[in-house]
């Protein structure tokens, strides 16, 4: 099979994926017994079903230290090479991603694990590289947290490196301000005389500079919809030969009706949220500048972490589900890669009332196992 062949490149004009099952809680911050138990069987039922069910990819979060609180969700998590490699050979045909901190990995040593991951799943392994922002995880390892720019600086050689190492066949040395290398040579090369996708989520100028050179896959974060369309659109700009797919992260709550939707909303969020280990990652995110943000703005950045880690929520019943994703399709979206409270226990939801939802909107083709 080629690269592709994958589902990475079907025909959906929406693609689906799962984000965030490699750690506990989830994308949801709640106390909660409904909530994610992100053992290895749960990680293996929730990628089978995804598969089955005609996903695209599984996505995972590269996280090493927790959000505190009672739940210290995302504090207990697979480290996601390993973790995608496993699901690869459990699988036949979704793709799944590794989320890397090229700080914490020598671009020699990653560049062969993902061949290997890419060689397991037959050309389904992808790439989500990730700068890095949380000094606590940086002192943790021992690494100094760059200045803004100059982290993209050094993923600029990180990245780079690799992706000679996948395509040279002779030994080659590499001089730059971060690495000095010698003789660097890797073998096997990626499947089918390609290389894995490369995503990025960098939002700032330096972020899409360096996803425009290198990524496959553009992702992005929604705070508003109505500017979505002018949004993507500046995105796609940023690499207009290359024509990168744009994806965001988002995370569902629903219910068959409105009223069950919010009562079960309120159930997880306002009742059994986790509102101590939100508020403590809002306060990392907006250290620095918090003084100047209004105390509301605040409050509702608050509630959409405890709901889903500050992804974009998709809130109502089945059919308001499914027109959210048309209107995010029609503002130029190719794709979402989404939490649930439950990936297992809530992925009926998804399957078998969304997706017949979004099919019957021309997102989706019906899919045949």
């Amino acid at each position: 099979m080629q690269r592709t062949d994958t589902r990475m490149f079907n025909a959906n004009r929406f693609k689906l994926g799962l984000f965030g099952m490699n750690c506990n809680g989830g994308l949801t911050m709640t106390k909660a017994p409904e909530r994610w138990d992100q053992s290895w069987a749960n990680n293996l039922r929730a990628a089978r079903l995804a598969e089955a069910a005609g996903l695209e990819f599984l996505l995972p979060i590269g996280r090493w230290h927790g959000y505190r609180g009672e739940t210290d969700t995302e504090g207990t998590t697979w480290e996601t090479l390993t973790w995608a490699t496993g699901l690869l050979a459990a699988t036949e045909q979704i793709s799944a991603f590794g989320t890397l901190h090229v700080s914490f990995a020598n671009p020699v040593f990653a560049a062969k694990q993902m061949v290997t991951a890419d060689h397991v799943g037959g050309g389904r392994f992808g790439i989500n590289i990730v700068s890095g922002w949380n000094e606590g995880e940086f002192a943790m390892f021992g690494v100094e947290l760059l200045e803004h720019d100059e982290r993209y600086a050094y993923s600029e050689e990180w990245a780079t490196i690799v992706k000679r190492i996948w395509s040279e066949t002779e030994p080659f040395d590499f001089e730059g301000k971060y690495f000095k290398l010698k003789g660097v040579l890797g073998k096997p090369k990626p499947v089918g005389g390609s290389r894995p996708l490369l995503m990025s989520a960098g939002s700032s100028t330096a972020g899409r500079a360096f996803a425009a050179r290198h990524a496959d896959c553009l992702f992005m974060n929604i705070f508003d919809l109505d500017a979505l369309p002018k949004d993507v659109a500046s995105l796609r700009a940023t690499a207009p030969d290359t024509k990168p797919g744009v994806y965001a992260s988002g995370h569902i709550i629903s219910r068959a009706t409105k009223k069950q939707t919010r009562d079960f909303y309120d159930y997880i969020v306002h009742e059994q949220g986790d509102w101590e280990a939100a508020e403590h990652i809002v306060s990392i995110r907006i250290s620095g500048g918090g003084r100047s943000i209004p105390a509301e703005l605040v409050r509702k950045m608050t509630e959409r972490h405890v709901s889903g880690i500050g992804t974009l929520p998709i809130i109502g019943d089945y059919d308001e589900v499914a027109a959210q994703f048309k209107r995010m399709s029609d503002a130029g979206l190719d794709g979402m890669a989404v939490g649930l409270v439950n990936y297992v226990d809530e992925f009926p939801i998804l399957r078998d009332e969304i997706l017949p939802r979004m099919e019957r909107l021309g997102l989706r083709n019906p899919h045949k196992n």
